[in-house]
């Protein structure tokens, strides 16, 4: 067997250097293939991070929202008499409420404003992230912020600087300056760098309606669920279900997945990392079938010698094999280079596990796309290969 993998490595290698020309273009067709495969899933990492990556990170497994709001964070609204008593129902261990609205961030000079999400939590409940730079909200009423490290980066703000929103209340924009005191890790949310605000504050200087202006009723869109035990999620979900009027619950995940356009933009992303690895499938077992019947001749000149299958299936596997794994390789560090370069609003995000599952399945494609042209070559007869049948 090691004398059979010797032979093979040594035909394979002997033919990839006399024709290296012809192999190096194939292995950066691969490589471009890769770069087209990998983007394409830190494309999709970075769009499914920016709409989950709030939620997805939320100490509170239960979310609870207005009943047949279909989990839209938006549609929902819920008033502090349902805080109330979702507190009192067993196994609950906090709530919080949470506040969602959109503003405009002014920065200096002739910027143009940045768009990010405003939400309002409860300092000290569920729903206010922990900092890591800075100081966590103070009281509800505060004229204070945390940022979140998006809103950092983009804005080049930092703890105790003051920022400026811009809102619209009824037909006017209006201008809220508050104290930055803390600086959360990333925590996006519907594809927008994030400001948290005492929810008091928020409910104050939120986008309003003309008929909400003069409103003084803080309502909430969903409330915060931190449990005493996470292993009771179902049960405590049809506790306030039941004992709670009018509302539904979900689980991170499921709010998640009813996020607007979310689950369509991931299907439409993974279809078409789908296709491309079919294409690179076509593109590899075309090109090493074409190389198989070019070198007809030649294996019929082995196998008449009495060079045996295995080492001609071996030595066509190692060098798709070897090919495949040098044109990812360039591929891949095609990609870290080109990663460094994009600035912090495109998003593009290369996770160490999506970046690695895509890896491997190119890996996969070499022989899979050569598997042809290795059963070509291993039914080819020397006699008829050499004209003599």
């Amino acid at each position: 067997m090691k004398q059979v993998f010797s032979i093979a490595g040594y035909l394979a290698i002997k033919e990839i250097w006399r024709n290296r020309g012809r192999f190096f273009l194939v292995s950066m067709v691969i490589a471009l293939i890769t770069l087209l495969v990998l983007f394409i899933a830190a494309l999709g990492e970075g769009l499914g991070n920016g709409n989950r990556e709030y939620i997805s990170k939320l100490d509170a497994p239960i979310m609870v929202f207005q009943s047949k709001s279909d989990f839209l964070i938006q549609a929902s609204r819920l008033g502090r008499d349902r805080l109330a008593a979702i507190r009192r129902v067993d196994g609950v261990k906090d709530a919080g409420m949470l506040g969602v609205a959109n503003a405009s961030l002014i920065l200096p000079g002739n910027q143009e404003p940045m768009k990010i999400a405003l939400l309002g939590i409860e300092p000290g409940h569920s729903g206010e992230p922990q900092v890591e730079q800075g100081n966590q909200l103070s009281t509800s009423l505060a004229q204070e912020v945390i940022i979140d490290r998006n809103t950092a980066l983009r804005s080049k703000l930092a703890v105790n600087d003051n920022l400026t929103i811009r809102v619209t209340q009824g037909t006017r924009d209006e201008f809220f300056t508050f104290k930055i005191v803390g600086i959360s890790e990333g925590l996006q949310f519907a594809l927008q760098p994030s400001v948290f605000v005492p929810f008091f504050t928020w409910d104050r200087v939120r986008s309003k309606s003309e008929a909400e202006v003069n409103l003084s009723n803080p309502v909430a869109n969903v409330i915060l669920v931190k449990l005493d035990n996470d292993a009771d999620i179902n049960s405590v979900r049809q506790r306030i279900e039941g004992q709670v009027n009018n509302v539904e619950t979900a689980t991170l995940n499921q709010a998640i997945q009813a996020l607007p356009g979310y689950s369509a933009q991931q299907s439409t992303l993974n279809t078409q990392g789908g296709f491309t690895l079919f294409i690179g499938v076509l593109v590899i077992g075309g090109f090493f079938q074409i190389q198989i019947l070019q070198k007809v001749a030649q294996i019929g000149v082995l196998k008449a010698i009495g060079t045996a299958n295995p080492i001609v299936a071996a030595a066509s596997i190692f060098q798709i094999m070897l090919i495949t794994m040098v044109g990812v390789a360039i591929g891949a560090l095609f990609a870290f280079i080109f990663s460094l370069t994009f600035p912090p609003t495109v998003p593009i995000v290369f996770n160490g596990t999506t970046s690695l599952l895509a890896v491997v399945a190119l890996l996969l494609i070499g022989p899979i796309g050569g598997l042809a042209s290795i059963r070509y070559a291993v039914r080819i007869e020397p006699l008829k290969a050499l004209g003599l049948s």
